[in-house]
């Protein structure tokens, strides 16, 4: 029997059913704790869920599967979504850590069945990820293309980082066109500029600039303002993990609508943004 393991209370990606009972707090000294409550003599695969938005995020997790794997459970699988420091996947200058290993690592020493991410920031997170399943964002892009039921709309890509991902959901939608856009970023100081649509007149076109992560939104507002300049109709914005952490008061004067999944946070109720759950077919 497979149980599930839900260490976020507002995320059930995999439903409430044959779930566990557990208690989870904090020490004085700050120390995360799990307790599990259901007996688990019988169950051949734990699948472990968690939104890692912080270390003690991550500390309730490693806690959570020893203490799974101390009750003789086989299986052990765990879906983080937002994986943390994906995007610290390089050393940029001297002095830095390369952030997303040290996460990676201290999963691979739970010797985990398999490790779930959702729309990786990059190839690296797989490859330092044993046993790890990526799964794309194309049915959460298709369903934001359904939601917006425009005859007239082209994917826009933000940077090149992007490029090789959007084709692959284009080719997914029958092929949407695609409008290619760079920028420049001081590695430094991490201040962007330079932003560049490589197409002459968008012709009134309604743009969805799709992406992986939107944190303060810089890329996309700078972006929003020269695809404006090229003629751009309506701006949507498409990000799989909505940080949005200046809010969306700014974003929201550039995009008509912002769309989003779960897998960061779950947000209440904002004009402008839509929130698409994983559970929603999003894992399948």
């Amino acid at each position: 029997m497979k149980k599930q393991l839900h260490l976020d209370a507002d995320f059930l990606p995999y439903g409430n059913k044959n779930t566990i009972d557990y208690e989870a707090f904090l020490f004085n000294g700050g120390e995360p704790h799990i307790k599990l409550k259901t007996d688990l003599s019988d169950t051949e695969c734990v699948q472990i869920t968690q939104r890692v938005n912080s270390f003690n995020d991550m500390g309730l997790l490693l806690l959570a599967i020893d203490a799974v794997q101390r009750c003789g459970v086989p299986k052990i699988e765990v879906l983080i979504p937002y994986f943390p420091a994906a995007r610290q996947d390089r050393v940029m200058v001297v002095g830095e850590p390369l952030s997303v290993k040290v996460y990676a690592d201290l999963l691979n020493a739970q010797k985990l069945h398999k490790v779930t991410v959702y729309d990786a920031h990059s190839e690296v997170t797989p490859a330092v990820l044993n046993r790890c399943e990526a799964i794309d964002n194309h049915k959460f892009i298709q369903k934001v293309v359904a939601q917006l039921g425009s005859s007239n709309l082209k994917l826009i890509s933000p940077d090149g980082g992007a490029l090789k991902k959007i084709y692959k959901v284009s080719a997914h939608l029958g092929g949407m066109p695609v409008v290619e856009c760079s920028k420049s970023r001081d590695v430094k100081t991490g201040k962007l500029s330079g932003f560049k649509v490589y197409a002459d007149d968008l012709g009134g076109a309604d743009c969805l600039i799709v992406d992986d992560i939107c944190d303060a939104g810089g890329t996309f507002m700078g972006l929003a303002k020269a695809l404006k300049e090229r003629g751009a109709g309506k701006l949507y914005l498409a990000v799989s993990h909505g940080i949005f952490s200046k809010g969306l008061e700014s974003l929201s004067q550039y995009f008509d609508t912002i769309f989003t999944t779960d897998s960061f946070r779950t947000i209440e109720k904002e004009p402008q943004l839509v929130q698409i759950k994983l559970a929603d077919g999003l894992l399948s």
